[in-house]
């Protein structure tokens, strides 16, 4: 079964209707799981349904013709605050969340959910892309979440509770989605026409994850391609790392002449080696290769010749995750493209994780 034809939560909407049922649902929500599985996109449709002029609140199930609930669909409703990250920025603006100097606690989402409702019995605040809120604005929006407005509800989204401030997770109740199944995956791609045929959507489907956003991401043909060259450099735990990265640069570079693309290809990259690393910590723990037939024959190689044990590869794992990490945190690329080979490479040439200083 689907709610509101939205993929494999379902379990997350009666845990709603419950709450709703009792009278109990919380002010402020914290979504985690990884992208692309439809967090903001559930968000949505749970802002429809708590807007709806027509259904109850505990039915969840908006009507999706009534004025709200067009206006929720458009983004437009008046009692519907939403907030994202710029492309452009490292973090999310603290004016967004209490306007710029001139305008200060006049405008920005503390002020306008902490306003009467216009239309409907609640505000609704979703805060994409919490990940990349820092202490700046999260302080700003301390206030609200300790004494949160009578009817507000605010959503943040998520990839992992490790990457929200402590200030966030205490005052939120943690909604865990989980990962999309395969044949979910398959399906949304060809029904939303975001690839041309089935065989095409299984198979990037058994590389997403669980998540459609990653599989599109590996339908790019450029990235498919320098993938095996990557899984080539990683199978080998001799393989040189400074010509590796002498191709590994200019193949970022060649994503785009702006920052945002770079950086997103080279998340794409060590997501990809992360993925590798997990399949050689299930080989090296006794467990089944999952993966399509490129990954599993790399896996296969890395691990008929590996110097350690699923330590060693939970290390170079840890280190993949890290480095996107700092992707994100905006270091200089050439140097963490050399940094994170040379200290993958070392890993794999001894067996053992890095000592930290």
């Amino acid at each position: 079964m689907t709610w509101q034809g939205i993929e494999g939560h379902d379990p997350l909407v009666a845990q709603f209707r419950q709450a709703l049922c009792r009278g109990r649902l919380a002010s402020t929500f914290l979504f985690i799981g990884p992208a692309g599985i439809g967090k903001r996109t559930f968000a949505l449709k749970l802002a429809q349904a708590l807007l709806c002029e027509v259904s109850r609140d505990e039915d969840l199930d908006p009507c999706g013709h009534c004025p709200a609930c067009q206006q929720v669909a458009a983004q437009t409703h008046p009692d519907l605050e939403l907030v994202s990250k710029p492309e452009d920025r490292s973090f999310i603006p603290v004016e967004l969340f209490i306007g710029d100097r001139e305008h200060r606690m006049r405008e920005g989402l503390c002020h306008d959910i902490a306003l009467k409702p216009f239309r409907g019995g609640r505000k609704i605040a979703i805060i994409d892309d919490a990940d990349f809120l820092n202490q700046e604005g999260a302080n700003c929006l301390l206030k609200t979440l300790e004494e949160p407005p009578p009817k507000s509800v605010i959503i943040l989204i998520g990839t992992s509770e490790q990457r929200q401030l402590p200030t966030i997770r205490s005052r939120s109740q943690i909604v865990r989605f989980r990962p999309l199944l395969q044949e979910a995956v398959a399906r949304l791609l060809v029904s939303q026409g975001l690839v041309d045929d089935p065989q095409t959507a299984t198979r990037l489907a058994a590389l997403s994850e669980g998540s459609v956003r990653r599989a599109l991401d590996l339908a790019d043909q450029q990235l498919d391609e320098f993938r095996a060259t990557l899984l080539a450099h990683l199978r080998d735990p001799q393989a040189n790392s400074i010509e590796f990265a002498k191709a590994m640069g200019p193949f970022v570079d060649q994503a785009g002449k702006e920052a945002p693309p770079r950086r997103a290809r080279l998340i794409q990259l060590f997501g990809l080696a992360a993925e590798f690393y997990r399949q050689l910590m299930r080989a090296l723990a006794g467990l089944p290769i999952e993966g399509d037939e490129a990954l599993i024959r790399a896996v296969q190689a890395a691990y008929a010749v590996w110097p350690g044990d699923e330590e060693a590869a939970a290390a170079c794992l840890e280190r993949c995750l890290e480095a996107q990490s700092q992707v994100l945190a905006n270091a200089n690329l050439a140097t963490l493209i050399d940094g994170t080979l040379d200290d993958l490479a070392t890993i794999a040439r001894t067996g053992r994780p890095l000592l930290v200083a």
